[in-house]
């Protein structure tokens, strides 16, 4: 009996099982590439579902993973004046990410130098949103004043020389040109320094007073440095031009605050007259002064004693004038005095009560500014984890508010579709924010506030935690309670008058 060979020797099976696989791998090269031809070619993704995000709801954050690489993942998209920036961070465990890894990659390749120099020039000779914030009329009126001061400007230089010929210098001598060049240099370095300072263009607007005291306070400062040329004669070209810097910069500050403050005096359509009468009332002062110090120089007094004398008296009246100041709308500062006044008291202050309790100086390395308005993100937060703990609070508003507790500060982030009722609701949040921390903080000893710091102290993130929930309560039911008591007390509110940042966090999918 003959028996059968075995249908499967090893060297059969080997020889098998090696066709058999380099099939099964032609058939996987085969449908990868069918599978990404077909995802080239498939149209774009809805807005329903992009990036494995949440179908039905506009995404600024990153809900799920996202990944860009192996290493990173996309957290947000951010737009300032339309330039857009991503934000990254490096993966860690699972739905976590590195601290400290958030990085900002610009959208849009980097500027060309010329590109550069006309934004930097637009920034100092037209105003913020030219030319849709402007009549059609204002570029040819701004053409020839323009003109008017090119002619003045060369004119001024042969009037002074003229000036000092009159005086008695001789023509024929050099010394009449060196002094006129260097009073000149002197007057160019102030219009410099006026120029300079006009780019702080809408803060005119909103935080006239403050602007207004600390125009005076450089008034005074350029005629201490003035009054200083008498004791270092050899340094007059360098003082000088300082001295005019600061002097033409507070100029600029009592020019642009000037219509504003007068317009809240007018009643009617009488703005015009207003502002003349006005003028006229400083103008009889000045000379008034200026008579008085006629009469006190006679009597050769101590030159350094009655300036300081004359210069309280200056900043004083100054401060009182800006105080007496009643402005119906609500900036920063009022708009602080409103609402702490509201969590406090449960009423809004009225326009009297609000314009006096309004902080007009702070010192500028003052840190009683805890609250920062329309901030970028890199700014905001330094850990992603802290972004997507806070994240789905804010789903339903058009803001987002956190605590960055290596600043010390509260932040308020406005997505690309803040209204200004939203912004105004922003601000509105993230003073309750400060106002629940301080509260906790007042009720524990070891978390106090110094005197001398005015920066929030907090404890771990389960606390912030609960004050953030605590503070999204009291907005949804304060938020509109408050701005119907403001309007009754006549406030008009508006959130250009808070200066908010121009930064928009934007969704994912755009």
């Amino acid at each position: 009996m003959k028996m059968k060979p075995a249908s499967n020797s090893p060297s059969q099976t080997l020889t098998s099982a090696a066709a058999t696989s380099s099939q099964d791998t032609r058939l996987l090269v085969r449908e990868t590439l069918r599978i990404s031809a077909n995802l080239a070619s498939a149209p774009p993704s809805t807005g329903q579902e992009i990036g494995g995000l949440r179908s039905g709801n506009a995404s600024y954050g990153l809900v799920e993973e996202r990944f860009v690489d192996s290493s990173s993942s996309l957290v947000c998209y951010e737009e300032i004046d339309g330039r857009r920036w991503k934000y990254l961070a490096q993966n860690s465990d699972f739905k976590q990410f590195k601290k400290g890894s958030i990085r900002a990659v610009s959208l849009q390749n980097p500027q060309t130098p010329v590109d550069e120099l006309v934004s930097f020039i637009r920034s100092y000779v037209v105003p913020e949103g030219f030319p849709d914030s402007v009549t059609p009329s204002y570029v040819p009126y701004m053409t020839w004043r323009a003109l008017k001061h090119f002619f003045g400007g060369a004119m001024g230089v042969f009037t002074t020389q003229t000036l000092l010929n009159s005086v008695g210098v001789s023509r024929n001598q050099a010394v009449p040109g060196a002094v006129a060049i260097n009073w000149i240099l002197k007057d160019g370095a102030g219009r410099v320094g006026k120029m300079l300072f006009a780019r702080q263009g809408r803060k005119f607007d909103y935080d006239l007073k403050q602007l207004r005291f600390a125009g005076d306070l450089l008034m005074e400062l350029g005629a201490g440095v003035e009054l200083a040329t008498a004791a270092v004669p050899h340094l007059f070209l360098p003082l000088a031009c300082a001295a005019n810097v600061a002097k033409n910069v507070a100029a600029v500050t009592s020019t642009s605050t000037r219509t504003p403050i007068y317009k809240a005096f007018a009643k009617g359509e009488n703005i015009g007259d207003v502002t003349a009468k006005g003028e006229c009332v400083g103008n009889v002062a000045d000379l008034l002064g200026t008579g008085l110090s006629i009469i006190i120089a006679k009597k050769n007094p101590s030159l350094f004693t009655t300036f300081g004398l004359l210069s309280c008296g200056y900043l004083l009246s100054s401060y009182q004038e800006v105080k007496s100041v009643v402005l119906h709308t609500l900036n920063r500062a009022r708009f602080t005095v409103a609402v702490e006044t509201f969590l406090k008291t449960g009423r809004v202050p009225t326009l009297q009560e609000g314009n006096v309790m309004e902080t007009v100086f702070n010192f500028p390395w003052s840190k009683d500014r805890p609250i920062v308005l329309g901030s970028r993100f890199k700014d905001a937060f330094q850990d992603v984890n802290s972004y997507l703990a806070v994240e789905p609070v804010f789903e339903k508003e058009r803001y987002v508010v956190t605590y960055n507790p290596s600043k010390g500060n509260i932040y308020a982030l406005l997505k690309d579709q803040a209204k200004p009722d939203d912004i105004l609701k922003a601000a509105f949040h993230a003073h309750v924010l400060l106002h629940v921390i301080r509260s906790s903080n007042d009720n524990q000893s070891s978390m106090r506030q110094s005197e001398n710091n005015h920066s929030i102290v907090l404890s771990p993130s389960a606390n912030f935690s609960a004050h953030l929930a605590e503070s999204y309560k009291m907005v949804s039911a304060f938020f509109a309670p408050f701005k119907s008591k403001a309007k009754e007390q006549g406030w008009v509110m508006s959130e250009s008058h808070l200066n908010p940042g121009r930064a928009r966090l934007c969704e994912l999918g755009k």
